[in-house]
């Protein structure tokens, strides 16, 4: 059983900045890549943000510049650091994992609200 846990949302005026991470825990091997989506009411789930076991990331548009996806492979966590938020950001972020069998691992999401 594999648990990502996900910490660091909240509530934060339009240009501040947040710092979101995933720790996973249980029996696992190691995973391919890990990386952020998110869902604001009404939409469909997105990526944000995304990195690899050697450490290649990749982000969505409306990011770059602004979201910055990291690791520590050692404890098995995965960080965003989020800076210059916009309202639009306003979303349940989640943290995936894709492990080397292909299997998808999700967390349980973190609110993040960037007030205008």
């Amino acid at each position: 059983q594999v648990q990502l846990v996900e910490a660091g949302g909240g509530l934060v005026q339009a240009g501040g900045s947040l710092r979101l991470s995933c720790a996973a825990s249980g029996k696992f091997s190691s995973f391919r890549a890990m990386g952020w989506y998110r869902q604001a009411p009404g939409e469909q789930r997105e990526l944000v943000a995304i990195i690899t076991s050697g450490d290649n990331t990749n982000s969505a548009h409306s990011v770059k510049d602004r979201f910055t996806i990291s690791r520590d492979g050692a404890k098995n966590t995965v960080y965003l650091q989020m800076n210059s938020l916009k309202p639009e950001d306003t979303a349940v972020y989640y943290c995936a994992a894709t492990d080397v069998y292909g299997r998808a691992y999700w967390g349980q999401g973190t609110q993040v609200t960037v007030s205008s």
